[in-house]
């Protein structure tokens, strides 16, 4: 099967009212899609564009797809992933790795509700009951997450980190140093355009800002830089361009090329986004 038919299959799997995201089709769907990937490899022939291979399973938008092409093509290491921000870990971009290709890794969000949920299902999920992933109840500073990552038991390399906190994701990045995940996935603020500005970081601040509610978070600009300074690369994004995608420089050079911010952000929507900077303007930034 091509991996045009295959996408096909998965895409119309969740088309019938019914949750399907981890049945024997899907997994089959899956797993021939990466089989198909890895094909690629070793016949040396034509690789799809990053922005080709989306689809949606557990994540919001097509950043499951994305994150199954990338570990087809680097392979996957030791399987570990840690979610920052995660919600209840379901509506995650590491369920589907968690759910169906046997990850295992760490939940981290401020919202006691969603994580009780999250433990509930994964506790009870055939696919993971024997060894669900850890979930952590915590408000997220830059203070804290180094131990609150290394108090659970990950340390070192792992796989993928996702970081969806909005607000301080990109001081929590800058923070973090107790592990060195080779895949990062983060959320920019589109809204603040191509400036390199980051609002300033408040270890008590809490979605939305009383001085404006799209006042908070990192431009893609911003976050490139402070990527490169830690020694990873921007390779791509989900559509809308909020996602970023960034990938460690000793991994996968050959696939993911750098791209710049910019070529991200070209999304229409993105160009509307872009004008509410003008309400938000004069407020305080720090430009990196």
């Amino acid at each position: 099967m091509t991996w045009h038919y295959i996408k096909k299959i998965i895409k119309n799997l969740f088309e019938h009212g019914i949750d399907t995201r981890t049945n024997a089709e899907t997994k089959i769907a899956q797993v021939n899609l990466y089989l198909n990937y890895r094909k690629l490899l070793s016949d040396g022939g034509y690789f799809p564009s990053i922005n080709e291979v989306g689809f949606r399973c557990f994540s919001q938008f097509e950043e499951d797809g994305l994150l199954l092409y990338i570990f087809a093509l680097i392979g996957f290491k030791n399987k570990v992933f840690v979610d920052i921000g995660s919600g209840d870990g379901i509506n995650s971009n590491c369920a589907n790795l968690a759910m169906n290709w046997g990850f295992t890794g760490l939940f981290i969000d401020g919202n006691p509700n969603c994580i009780a949920h999250g433990k509930e299902f994964y506790s009870k999920h055939p696919n993971t009951w024997a060894y669900p992933p850890k979930f952590l109840n915590a408000f997220i500073k830059a203070e804290n997450i180094n131990g609150l990552i290394s108090d659970n038991g990950f340390s070192g390399e792992i796989d993928f980190l996702s970081i969806d906190i909005d607000g301080n994701d990109y001081w929590i990045f800058n923070a973090l140093n107790c592990i060195s995940p080779r895949v990062v996935m983060i959320e920019t603020h589109i809204e603040l355009g191509l400036n390199a500005i980051v609002v300033p970081y408040d270890p008590n601040y809490i979605y939305p800002s009383s001085l404006h509610p799209d006042y908070f978070g990192a431009s893609a600009p911003a976050m490139v830089k402070l990527f490169k300074e830690k020694g990873y690369r921007l390779i791509g994004s989900n559509s809308y361009g909020f996602n970023l995608i960034f990938m460690r420089n000793d991994e996968g050079e050959k696939y993911f090329p750098e791209i710049s911010a910019k070529a991200v952000l070209s999304h229409a929507r993105n160009i509307e986004k872009m004008k509410i900077f003008e309400s938000i303007s004069q407020l305080e930034y720090i430009y990196v």
